[in-house]
């Protein structure tokens, strides 16, 4: 495995320098030539997609801990909740 591009992207809002293997760079690269887009908002983009990814994988697996934890005979019904909440 060769790391051979040394890529720094940022701006205002916060500077983060990468090293990456030849096989990313190039992706990344021939991402920002088809979109138009510079190497910095592809990054970016993909940065913000992977969040999102990995943060829907956690709610998923709050969802599944409260799934498995509900009672019926326990939970407070919709109506009851609107008439004391709104």
């Amino acid at each position: 495995m060769e790391f051979v591009h040394r890529c720094v992207y940022g701006d205002d809002m916060g500077r983060i320098q990468l090293v990456l293997e030849d096989v990313l760079y190039k992706e990344i690269d021939k991402r920002a030539k088809d979109s138009g887009a510079s190497k910095s908002l592809i990054v970016r983009d993909l940065v913000r997609k992977g969040l999102e990814i990995e943060e829907d994988i956690v709610l998923s697996k709050v969802a599944d801990m409260r799934m498995q934890s509900y009672d019926s005979d326990t939970a407070v019904p919709l109506a009851e909740i609107k008439r004391k909440f709104g």
